[in-house]
């Protein structure tokens, strides 16, 4: 498979997409962007109203917080590859609802089975659900109470390592929470790390909370 092919078919189908009323708001839908190669993926909420306008994710405020975490743990945001579970901005920056979650993951779960990421982070609750409940059956529990652990279930036919935290846009509300994503940050860099040296030195945490 050339996956810059098929990464080409997968922007061209999003780009011209009308499944869900977002499409009628839009003015650019954000297929995503990164290393198609690569063994980490980002996978946020929604578009905001820089990613609208660029039809890029994570170039607003938010993004110049991830791209500053991203790089305070060692990692260059080249190197992995980024989209969320909605493609298009909702109206007024709104929480994007479970059906246009649902209309968007047929995008999502192509994407993911192109890269074919080992670990994903799951930036803020919609990722979270997507990942946990919609393809991981697995109870999410919010990420309060999932953050700071390291999960592995089957996304999508394959074990995937997924390192729940905050959605920066929640750091931007609440500065209070900066070192608290900041640790997740330096726990997805030390999974990465564990799992190119073999997962043997990783605990995870079963949705519930325990850890084998």
């Amino acid at each position: 498979m050339n996956r810059e092919l098929e990464w080409s078919g997968i922007e061209r189908e999003i780009l011209a997409c009308t499944r869900c009323p977002l499409s009628k708001s839009r003015t650019r839908a954000v297929p995503g962007e990164g290393n198609l190669y690569s063994s980490v993926m980002l996978l946020g909420e929604a578009p905001g109203r820089s990613e609208d306008e660029e039809g890029r994710p994570f170039v607003g405020a938010a993004g110049r917080l991830l791209n500053k975490l991203i790089e305070e743990v060692g990692m260059r945001r080249e190197e992995v590859f980024i989209t969320n579970v909605v493609k298009c901005r909702p109206p007024n920056n709104r929480e994007p609802s479970p059906e246009e979650i649902l209309a968007c993951s047929r995008f999502t779960d192509r994407i993911i089975e192109l890269v074919n990421p080992k670990t994903i982070a799951a930036l803020g609750n919609h990722a979270g659900y997507y990942l946990f409940e919609l393809r991981g059956g697995a109870r999410w529990l919010g990420v309060t109470r999932m953050r700071g652990r390291v999960y592995r279930l089957p996304v999508l036919g394959s074990a995937r390592t997924l390192v729940p935290t905050y959605h920066p846009a929640a750091v931007l509300y609440n500065p209070q929470l900066y070192e608290t994503v900041r640790d997740d940050f330096r726990l997805l860099k030390r999974v990465v790390e564990a799992l190119e040296g073999g997962a043997g030195l990783l605990r995870f945490a079963r949705p519930g909370g325990r850890e084998d």
